[in-house]
C-alpha cells in the first residue's frame, strides 16, 4: 500500500525545485572557490577555473553571485560560523585556565581543518575585500563572545588585571594567533600540541597564567 503522505513530502513545486538546484549550484560554485583558495592560495580564486570545475561558463557564475568579492564575503560568513560551531561553548566550567588552553588548541585545530577560510578571516591576503555589514555582525558578535567568556572569569576572580577588558581579550587572541599562525606557516602537517610552535600552547597558557592569574598575584 502506497503512503501518500510520504509521496506528497517528496514531490517539489517547480519553484521548489528551482531553489533546491540554486542552492546545489551556490554549494557547488563555493566548494570550488574553497578547493582553488586551498590549492593555490587565497587571493588566488579566479572565476574562469571556478566556472571550469562546476562545469558553466564563466558568465553564468554571475546568476549565483555579482562578483568574486561576494563568493569571499559569503565564505567569510561561513568561516565565522564554523569556527564558532568549532570552538563550542566559551563559558568557562571547572578550570578557567584548562578551558583557555582547550580554546588555543581548537583554534589550531580550526586553521588545520579549514586552512583557506582560516585565512579569510583572520588574516588579511586580499587587497579591497571588506566584508559585508551583515558579515561583520556576525563576526563582531563573535568577539563579543570571547569577551564575555573572559569577563566571566575576571568577575569568578581568576583573572586580574589593571587593563581593560578589550584589552585582555586582545592580547588572549593575539598570542593565539600567533601561535597557530607560526604553527600553519612551518609544520601545518604535524597535529595540534606538537611541533615547534604546536607544543608551545601549554606554554604560553601558563605564561598568560602567571601574569593574570589571581592565584600567582595573592601567593
Amino acid at each position: 500500500m502506497t503512503d501518500k503522505t510520504t509521496d506528497k513530502k517528496q514531490v517539489l513545486s517547480p519553484k521548489e525545485r528551482r531553489q533546491r538546484n540554486r542552492e546545489e549550484v551556490t554549494e557547488s560554485i563555493l566548494d570550488a572557490a574553497r578547493a582553488i583558495m586551498r590549492e593555490e592560495g587565497v587571493a588566488a580564486l579566479n572565476l574562469n577555473e571556478v566556472a571550469r570545475r562546476v562545469g558553466m561558463k564563466t558568465p553564468s557564475l554571475y546568476e549565483y553571485f555579482p562578483n568574486k568579492m561576494a563568493i569571499y564575503d559569503r565564505l567569510f560568513l561561513l568561516g565565522v560560523r564554523l569556527f564558532q560551531e568549532h570552538m563550542g561553548a566559551l563559558s568557562p566550567s571547572g578550570d578557567p585556565w584548562e578551558m583557555i588552553e582547550a580554546a588555543f588548541r581548537r583554534n589550531m585545530e580550526f586553521a588545520q581543518k579549514y586552512p583557506e577560510l582560516f585565512q579569510l578571516v583572520f588574516e588579511r591576503h586580499i587587497p579591497h575585500f571588506e566584508p559585508s555589514a551583515e558579515t561583520m555582525k556576525e563576526s563582531w558578535a563573535m568577539l563579543a563572545t570571547v569577551g564575555q567568556a573572559l569577563q566571566e572569569i575576571i568577575q569568578s576572580g581568576f583573572i586580574r588585571s589593571d587593563l581593560p577588558l578589550e584589552q585582555v581579550r586582545d592580547l588572549f587572541i593575539a598570542l593565539n594567533y600567533g601561535l597557530t599562525a607560526q604553527h600553519m606557516a612551518n609544520e601545518p602537517h604535524l597535529p595540534v600540541g606538537s611541533g615547534r610552535y604546536g607544543s608551545l600552547i601549554p606554554a604560553a597558557v601558563e605564561v598568560l597564567r602567571k601574569a593574570l592569574g589571581a592565584d600567582d598575584k595573592d601567593s
